[in-house]
């Protein structure tokens, strides 16, 4: 999970079929029919579990040893269709790029606050943001909001850092449905980022996120969005440890 570099201390975590059941409730408000999929992902996986089991001769066993299986498939497919919805209920929404970097895995230093902002009269609906993340690949820098805008203000936030962390891979993108290069829809953003190659190491990710912070920020009263680390179930909670 990405690592919020100005969240306070995290606090104890909840059982895991206390997550599992949270997840679900939460998921369940952005895809009411994520039920009726879970129950299909159960019964299918059932259903091939007892055919293997009725073709050796064992299908008693074949669905006791089934039921996990079918449990994990209908806990996967939750997770994913609550995935899909939260960054659905995200796109358009102020803020997106911030609650979509929370969701990072891994040794990610990240904030959900914009580490530049250009307004314009219709206020922060209409403003252009460029979002930092750090990790092992580099620096990622993500700009939300129009298009000119968004680019010019990235440009400008690009040499900013460069000039802080000149060594240190820097990556931009924009947040936007169109195709093209450095375009990202808000849906792929983390995978995007997820697959790049790491290149420094856990120390230097510390260093340089460290260096990046002395440069300040921006604290805005953003509308809070969907974040999709809210509804991406932990599958531990069905495996165990």
């Amino acid at each position: 999970m990405a690592k919020d570099s100005t969240a306070a201390p995290t606090p104890k975590k909840p059982g895991r079929i206390a997550q599992v059941r949270t997840v679900f409730q939460q998921s369940k408000q952005l895809d009411p029919k994520i039920g009726w999929w879970m129950l299909l992902a159960f019964v299918l996986t059932l259903a091939v579990a007892f055919g293997i089991g009725y073709a050796v001769g064992w299908p008693v066993y074949a669905v006791i040893l089934g039921l996990p299986l079918a449990a994990l498939a209908a806990t996967l497919v939750m997770s994913r269709r609550a995935e899909r919805a939260a960054y659905t209920r995200l796109e358009g929404q102020p803020g997106a790029v911030g609650a979509a970097l929370t969701a990072l895995r891994g040794d990610w230093y990240t904030d959900s606050q914009p580490v530049a902002v250009e307004g314009s009269r219709a206020g922060v609906s209409d403003a252009a943001m460029v979002y930092r993340a750090v990790g092992r690949p580099g620096i990622v820098l993500v700009a939300e909001g129009p298009t000119v805008r968004a680019q010019r203000l990235l440009a400008a936030e690009r040499k900013r850092t460069a000039r802080v962390a000149p060594d240190v891979p820097l990556t931009t993108l924009a947040v936007s449905d169109e195709q093209g290069d450095g375009l990202v829809a808000i849906r792929k953003l983390t995978s995007t980022i997820q697959r790049m190659r790491p290149i420094l190491s856990k120390q230097d990710v510390l260093v340089v996120n460290k260096r990046l912070r002395a440069l300040g920020g921006l604290k805005l009263p953003l509308p809070q969005g969907v974040d999709p680390n809210r509804v991406r179930v932990d599958r531990r909670a069905m495996r165990g440890r």
